[in-house]
């Protein structure tokens, strides 16, 4: 026997399932994820905290490389944490499922 919220997650997944593999939401909250990372780490840089990283990052690396690489990598973690999302609310639902049928019969 299945809870209401496990029922109610059922006839939501099963109507939207393909919808949320292209959501925006998801998207944006892996979005402003990695930009909080890049973020914490010029903040970690223009602190001073760590002076051999600061010395080493202001002579080799120019600032529209890592501007671009917190770009980057903000991008990557919204990709992955889309498609986590939805693979764990798929695996969800398909425990769900067979459990709904194995108590029906």
């Amino acid at each position: 026997m299945l809870s209401e919220e496990n029922e109610a997650f059922l006839a939501f997944w099963s109507q939207n399932r393909d919808e949320q593999r292209t959501s925006l939401r998801p998207l944006m909250i892996g979005l402003s994820g990695g930009f909080t990372i890049g973020i914490l780490v010029l903040i970690t840089l223009e602190s001073g905290w760590y002076e051999r990283a600061t010395m080493v990052a202001n002579s080799r690396m120019s600032s529209v490389v890592f501007l671009m690489a917190i770009l980057i990598l903000s991008v990557f973690m919204a990709f992955l944490y889309r498609k986590f999302k939805w693979e764990m609310n798929e695996q969800r639902y398909l425990e769900l499922k067979a459990q709904k049928n194995r108590t029906e019969k």
